[in-house]
């Protein structure tokens, strides 16, 4: 995909007059010009434009069309066929497009890129017919080790990873890998650091197009060392194994939120509420978080209701396996509907300051059995996910041993580089 400015292609044949003694040449060049007369100098203009641009807040394909003077008939034959590929309602804002277009108003190609994965292409085929297909963004790969450490300038995994020259992209995956094990709301630390191996993806040029899988990571918490490796187990999806074949993947997630909040009310069955000013129960944790930070569901579940439910405000009730509930209270907005089944990490809101609230922040409750339960202590006491099998422990062993020694033998040469590529 090329992005950048408007411009415009164009070239300008100039046919001069010539003598007696070329007279069969220019015969043959006026036939190929249309039979254009050669005894006056003309030009001739190559009828292509070519726009790019980004599409702007509340435009639709349509209307972009309509706005390059794309004919009627051409919008809607364009629409047709670029719809029976992909959902247009999800043409989104600031992605970049391309058209190439005639004076006439037809389209000769047009290029918008969904994500950073795959590109919507519509080109006229030799047969003056439209045709539409979704393509991959050519990429190469590479691996690279990243490191980063907690400390007082980087009190978060979000400042220490955009410290190491990465995105928030790579915190969310990394926070992905260890939020079973790592409450990264109220347990990261100043000292704590972590490395991690994760492949990267570069676009024609250089650019870079976003990160694969992350495929070995260490993370050192208050002391204590973990570490992850991914691998897919015979028969079974990619996931992330801690050194003994367990997966990183617990019951529950460690908290619904991915990173940074801090707890400022823990379960309490009396407690001052702090509008109403009288003591009362609080059966959950009150989690500060920034408006608008995402809400996901800490296991798999299903949606017991979405929607405004009084004091609690904007809320999401899930029901899980084992007889447990959980609750996500005051959110902004809310991504989920009654009687859909979410899976765990799933958004299911954001964080906000509906119903009764001074600020905005998430109360998160848990119930099992229908009785409210401290989250926290009921988070640390669940059991992980199955093992790597028996029979598979061998192959899973050698894997491991690869992925962190690679891991090991990039930190050791590369010492004093934060960021490097792994040959």
């Amino acid at each position: 995909m090329r992005v950048p400015s408007v411009f415009l292609i164009g070239a300008a044949i100039a046919v001069s007059a010539c003598d007696a003694g070329s007279v069969s040449n220019a015969s043959a060049h006026a036939k190929n010009a249309h039979d254009i007369r050669l005894a006056h100098d003309i030009r001739l203009v190559l009828d292509t434009t070519v726009v790019s641009a980004r599409v702007a807040s509340g435009a639709t394909l349509a209307s972009i069309l309509r706005a390059q003077n794309i004919m009627a008939s051409e919008v809607t034959e364009l629409v047709l066929r670029a719809g029976a590929v992909f959902d247009l309602r999800k043409v989104r804002r600031d992605q970049p497009y391309r058209l190439e277009k005639t004076p006439q108003g037809t389209v000769r190609r047009l290029e918008y890129e969904i994500d950073g994965d795959r590109f919507l292409r519509v080109v006229r085929s030799p047969a003056e017919v439209l045709v539409a297909d979704i393509l991959p963004i050519p990429k190469t790969r590479r691996v690279e080790i990243v490191r980063g450490q907690i400390d007082r300038e980087h009190s978060s995994l979000v400042a220490a990873m955009d410290a190491a020259g990465e995105t928030i992209d790579l915190t969310l995956a990394l926070a992905d890998v260890f939020g079973g094990e790592i409450d990264f709301s109220t347990e990261v630390q100043p000292g704590d650091q972590f490395q991690l191996t994760v492949e990267k993806q570069f676009r024609d040029g250089g650019e870079f197009g976003g990160y694969g899988p992350v495929l070995a990571a260490e993370f050192l918490n208050a002391g204590r060392r973990v570490r992850a490796v991914r691998y897919a187990p015979e028969g079974g999806s990619p996931g992330y194994y801690d050194e003994r074949g367990v997966s990183m993947r617990r019951f529950f997630l460690a908290s619904p939120l991915k990173f940074q909040p801090v707890i400022t009310s823990g379960f309490s069955r009396s407690r001052l509420h702090p509008i109403l000013r009288e003591y009362r129960a609080h059966l959950g944790v009150d989690y500060r978080a920034p408006a608008g930070a995402p809400v996901v569901a800490v296991a798999d579940g299903a949606v017991i209701s979405a929607g405004p439910s009084g004091g609690s405000g904007r809320m999401v009730h899930l029901r899980h396996a084992n007889g447990f509930e959980t609750e996500y209270l005051h959110l902004s907005s809310i991504a989920v509907r009654p009687g859909a089944h979410v899976r765990q990490g799933e958004l299911v809101g954001r964080v906000g300051a509906t119903g009764l609230a001074t600020g905005p922040h998430l109360d998160y409750r848990l119930k099992r059995n229908g009785v409210f339960v401290n989250p926290i202590t009921a988070h640390r006491s669940m059991p992980p996910a199955e093992p790597i099998p028996d029979p598979q422990m061998v192959a899973f062993a050698a894997a491991r041993d690869r992925a962190l020694a690679l891991l090991a033998a990039s930190a050791i040469a590369r010492v004093g580089n934060r960021n490097a590529p792994v040959q």
